[in-house]
């Protein structure tokens, strides 16, 4: 996820954009493929995608696991469309992109990925968009805006080694975290919306601030170690190699993957168990708005969703299920609280939960 620190930026007016050049549809006029919903929407996006010829994704799926799967699946699927995919980390293709709107060349034409949505959004870079499927999608995960759809889901716990910690004495709620077992050997990523300022987003979005401030001045005691060069698998990855008794808030499924693989490590989810989703925008200044369409609507379907699922991804349909050695993830959520912080809640309650942890727990090296 994009953490910045330059707040005011976000609100600065973007004067540098490509207002969306629609291809004329046949029998409508000019209207909008991003949002036409008529009963020839299908047959009217193919028409304009076959003269666009191609669309352009920039996405923070794993390239062989998901992004070049998908994307061959779509040229399979549409063979007239050539899909030339760009990968980066969330906040790389925010930054791409604002490049691209301010010299006034967008050539994304549809981004994905974990933050980078609602990143473009408050930017005001994304535009509405419609597709049928979202209302295979639980609703909780849908923007009433239609600005951004959900891709993958992600659920975030502890991370832990299992040879290093019984199941006596592992932490099964966040009272157990203050446990003195625990003091100077847990590590949060810091500085990250996904990392230690989603942690602290969740407890005051669920206790309310006065209880969630409570806890972190009593979480202080416990010097947690506060990692910023380390990404949330780098922080499994050293609990695994016994250098870290916890990981905390790490995305939950990372654990289960490496422990397939032998590795001695397992997740567990406190109660609430905090959720995002990876989202897909449509940029204005999109060259290929029929293409896009058809893109979007395709990583949607159960074909696309299920590329997602192999590729060890939460599918955002719940129609769609796990892959095997990350299903323990969606059995725990029937005993733990789902709180589901959407992206508006992330724009919302992130600096501020950064400022609280600054603010309250024990600065460190």
């Amino acid at each position: 996820m994009i953490r910045t620190n330059c707040r005011p930026c976000w609100s600065q007016p973007i004067t540098a954009f490509i207002l969306a050049a629609s291809l004329a549809l046949p029998a409508t006029g000019r209207a909008d493929p991003l949002t036409y919903a008529g009963p020839d929407r299908q047959a009217k996006l193919i028409v304009g995608a076959k003269a666009e010829a191609e669309v352009v994704f920039y996405s923070a799926m794993i390239v062989n696991q998901a992004l070049r799967p998908i994307s061959e699946a779509f040229m399979k699927k549409y063979p007239f469309i050539k899909v030339n995919y760009w990968r980066a980390e969330s906040a790389g293709i925010f930054t791409k992109l604002s490049a691209e709107v301010r010299a006034g060349k967008v050539v994304a034409d549809l981004v994905e990925g974990t933050g980078v949505g609602e990143a473009v959004v408050q930017a005001g870079f994304a535009q509405p968009y419609a597709t049928p499927i979202i209302a295979e999608i639980p609703e909780r995960y849908r923007d009433r805006n239609g600005l951004w759809t959900p891709t993958r889901r992600s659920f975030f716990g502890i991370g832990y080694n299992t040879k290093a910690t019984s199941s006596a004495d592992l932490p099964k709620t966040y009272e157990d975290l203050l446990d003195p077992r625990w003091q100077g050997r847990m590590a949060w990523h810091a500085g990250s919306a996904s990392g230690a300022d989603l942690f602290v987003t969740n407890l005051r979005m669920k206790w309310g601030e006065e209880a969630a401030h409570a806890y972190l001045r009593r979480l202080s005691s416990q010097n947690v170690i506060s990692l910023s060069g380390a990404s949330a698998r780098g922080l499994v990855d050293r609990v695994i190699a016994g250098e870290l008794g916890l990981a905390l808030n790490i995305f939950a499924h990372h654990p289960l993957i490496s422990a397939s693989k032998g590795a001695p490590v397992s997740t567990v989810l406190l109660d609430p168990v905090a959720s995002t989703v990876g989202t897909m925008i449509v940029p204005k200044g999109a060259r290929h708005p029929h293409a896009a369409m058809l893109m979007v609507d395709f990583v949607l379907s159960r074909e696309g969703q299920q590329i997602l699922s192999e590729a060890g991804y939460f599918p955002s349909r719940t129609d769609v299920p796990a892959r095997a050695d990350v299903m323990p993830i969606i059995d725990a959520l029937s005993r733990v609280t789902e709180q589901f912080v959407s992206p508006e809640a992330l724009n919302q309650y992130t600096a501020s939960s950064e400022d609280m942890i600054q603010a309250v727990m024990t600065k460190q090296p």
